[in-house]
């Protein structure tokens, strides 16, 4: 008989040692984003946009071509978390904050965040993975205003359940609009639920969208967790 390890599955169980809390796992989650932020904070944000250009305008042209091929076509997929002891007005106020200029909060809600930061004419620059792409690309139009597009959407949910309301579109420095976002918010009975919705172009393969709901579930989980330790 051949001795193939693979064949087997190994199990590691933490036993004895650590006195803190936590698996194994836990504990490598704490410094693998202990170690990001060191990268982050020694790079700066020229540094990570040097570092990562070649990759952005691969990712870039990638969002680009998906765009012009689906010609204004998307499809949507979304995300929704529950929220138990914090309310979304706690939540929302603590986004704003952080969007009007804490880039580390923003940041360390995910390892593929690069950069978050207010570009020109009130557009918001986020440089992130869209799927397996490394892209640069702003938001605008978020605001309790839906935009156009958002008015009658399938996705759209009661005002009535979810008056917290924000849509965008995401678009390249040039203009092409690869991609649109919108989030609801609705108070419940312990907390809130998240609806999260993106809309890519519709020639992505399945899994941009797919990484891009796991996405979101990691960011703003993040989010809520770094504003309900901010009241304390």
């Amino acid at each position: 008989m051949t001795d193939n390890p693979t064949s087997t599955t190994v199990t590691v169980t933490l036993e004895a040692g650590p006195t803190g809390a936590g698996s194994i796992d836990d504990f490598e989650l704490f410094y693998a984003r202990r170690a990001l932020d060191r990268f982050r904070a020694r790079l700066g944000r020229q540094g990570l946009l040097d570092l990562l250009a070649a990759d952005i305008e691969e990712g870039n042209a990638f969002l680009r071509d998906s765009a012009r091929a689906s010609e204004g076509s998307f499809t949507a997929g979304t995300t929704v978390l529950a929220a138990r002891g914090l309310t979304s007005g706690a939540f929302l106020a603590w986004m704003d904050k952080a969007f009007s200029g804490d880039e580390s909060a923003l940041l360390a809600a995910h390892p593929e965040h690069y950069v978050m930061a207010p570009g020109a004419d009130g557009a918001f620059n986020v440089v992130e993975n869209i799927g397996p792409h490394v892209c640069s690309f702003y938001m605008g139009g978020w605001g309790t205003s839906a935009l156009a597009w958002a008015a009658d959407v399938d996705e759209l949910l009661p005002e009535s359940e979810f008056p917290h309301k924000m849509s965008s579109n995401l678009f390249l420095a040039d203009g092409t609009v690869v991609g649109r976002a919108l989030t609801q918010f609705g108070d419940t009975a312990d907390g809130f639920t998240a609806s999260l919705t993106v809309y890519v172009p519709t020639t992505c393969p399945q899994d941009v969208l797919e990484h891009h709901l796991r996405h979101y579930a990691v960011e703003f989980r993040n989010w809520i967790v770094a504003a309900a330790a901010a009241r304390t």
